[in-house]
């Protein structure tokens, strides 16, 4: 449970660009999860990282993980925060979907439930489909559940094995 105006995120995290200043992809992820905490979310978990193939055009391997962090923020502040994070780290919203990036951050599944929003839908549309978020999510938070299936994400990941 969380206490009251306390909000809990699990988060998919991925990134397959070096950044300079900070190196490769995993320590572009371990560098995120520090910006998180200093952007005031409480990291509860965070997962061991994984290399995946890139969905899209890119060409370039991924390094995915997955945290749950705490806060106070509605998923519409919590999703502007993520996003302020990713700028903070290079991410640009413009151009071609799935190209190439040094941070992608992602709501996957949060403590209210379900929502919907014109730019922000939780649980994330295709995180069933992605072992790449899926894998890293039931290592630390296995017994959440999917609103809209009713499976815990330990199932999920399951069913995709």
């Amino acid at each position: 449970m969380t206490e009251a105006g306390r909000h809990r995120y699990l988060i998919a995290l991925g990134s397959n660009r070096r950044l300079p200043g900070i190196g490769s992809p995993r320590a572009v992820l371990e560098a995120a999860i520090a910006a998180l905490a200093e952007e005031g979310w409480h990291i509860e978990a965070v997962s061991g990282w994984m290399a995946s193939a890139p969905v899209g055009p890119s060409l370039r391997r991924y390094t995915n993980g997955a945290a749950v962090i705490a806060g106070d923020l509605e998923p519409a502040e919590a999703l502007a925060s993520l996003q302020d994070v990713e700028r903070g780290f290079g991410r640009e919203r413009r151009g071609q979907r799935w190209r190439s990036r040094t941070l992608d951050l992602d709501i996957v599944l949060w403590s209210g439930g379900a929502w919907h929003a014109h730019d922000l839908s939780i649980p994330h549309p295709l995180f069933r489909e992605r072992d790449f978020v899926l894998r890293p999510a039931a290592e630390i938070a296995p017994d959440w559940r999917d609103p809209v299936t009713g499976h815990t994400v330990r199932q999920l990941a399951a069913r995709l094995s």
